[in-house]
């Protein structure tokens, strides 16, 4: 078959740690024979900045640019006009390259952005697709914790209009997944046919395996990821300088930097080191010991990437995910739970999960990108021509 993959914010293998989801499915598509083509965005999520790739994508796969208006962060009008505007012109390159060179029999849409569901119904009537929505967070779902929590059962009237293009998006898909259970209770409730469960998929090197923890300093602590709104890290900020001995590193970029800067006050125990390219960044999460992944439930997160991220680098983890995230960290005694915004909570957290004989081997199975996708292929092949 011919499959379109489109996802416009992961990193691709030139730019950030490990290939993602959407990189993954397409290779999982192309090993199993089909002709498979990614769209991405010309446009970085992760820094907000034009692509400029210094190095040649190699792959078995088609991968097309999407011309994508800028926006300067996660949480603004600007993003939602870019991604109506992402979603126009990719309908707009699809039209194109159907007459040029095929039309698809199978569209895959992440879900964000709503706006490209439309496109790919679109695409469904025009090229007679099927498509599958695989959803990769909750729209608009988790926008309403950006209201006082007083007044968040009026949420529905602003973000009417997102809730309707999710309904459409659910019921106008052939197939529905995503990357966690929480979602498909959602997906249900607003009118998808049916849902299936696949967890992001982490990709190993076959000759190597996860990191031994033995040598790490117990303490040392890392956090890698966004600095948007729906992240925390004042509570393991103000945690690691009421405890002597610990450190804290921090990479990636975002709006909060200058909070979190103002919080750590120059701590030689708090150390900041921007957006890292993937050979800095893995040799970071492998001088660490404990990875934080501090993401309260309210921003309808289900698993993150870094879970896998710092599970294969033998990170013990301490979270605020008490879902999904939680109960596979408690399973392979990978981890452990705090309250969001609670200092002591915290350091309970960390301290319990020191003290764990994480089974990283079976957590990084239950992960293995090479199985995940390949079910995934099984999945919407089988279905889609039964």
């Amino acid at each position: 078959m011919t499959v379109w993959i489109e996802n416009p914010f992961d990193n691709l293998p030139t730019e950030g740690y490990r290939p993602q989801r959407y990189w993954l499915m397409a290779e999982a598509f192309a090993k199993a024979g089909h002709r498979v083509t990614l769209w991405t965005s010309d446009f970085s999520h992760a820094t907000k900045t034009p692509r400029r790739l210094t190095t040649q994508l190699a792959a078995p796969f088609r991968v097309k640019f999407v011309r994508t208006m800028p926006y300067p962060s996660n949480v603004s009008f600007a993003r939602i006009r870019s991604h109506a505007a992402y979603a126009k012109q990719w309908l707009a390159d699809a039209r194109a390259d159907a007459k040029e060179n095929g039309a698809p029999d199978v569209v895959v849409f992440s879900m964000p952005p709503l706006s490209t569901a439309d496109a790919a119904i679109a695409m469904k009537r025009e090229f007679g697709a099927k498509i599958v929505a695989d959803v990769m967070d909750a729209w608009p779902e988790t926008f309403y914790r950006l209201l006082p929590k007083p007044v968040r059962f009026l949420g529905a009237i602003p973000l009417y209009p997102l809730h309707a293009a999710a309904r459409r998006a659910y019921r106008g898909a052939d197939l529905v997944t995503g990357v966690c259970d929480a979602y498909g209770k959602i997906a249900l409730s607003r009118g998808a046919k049916s849902y299936r469960r696949f967890y992001h998929g982490v990709s190993l090197p076959t000759n190597e395996e996860p990191h031994a923890t033995r040598g790490k300093p117990r303490l040392s602590l890392v956090y890698a990821g966004n600095f948007g709104r729906g992240y925390d890290l004042t509570t393991a900020i103000r945690a690691v300088k009421e405890t002597e001995g610990a450190t804290l590193d921090i990479a990636g970029a975002g709006p909060r930097e200058a909070e979190w800067r103002a919080c750590a006050a120059d701590s030689p125990r708090v150390r900041f080191h921007g957006y890292l390219a993937e050979r800095e960044l893995g040799a970071l999460l492998e001088s660490a010991s404990i990875g934080i992944i501090p993401l309260s439930d309210d921003t309808f997160v289900g698993l993150p990437y870094k879970l896998g991220d710092y599970a294969a680098h033998g990170l013990r983890m301490v979270t605020s995910l008490r879902g999904e995230c939680a109960a596979l960290l408690e399973k392979h005694s990978a981890g452990a739970a705090y309250d969001n915004g609670d200092v002591e909570s915290f350091k309970s957290a960390v301290a319990r999960a020191t003290e764990q004989a994480p089974d990283f081997p079976s957590l990084l199975a239950e992960l293995d990108a090479k199985r995940i996708y390949a079910d995934y292929v099984d999945f919407v092949t089988s279905r889609l021509r039964s």
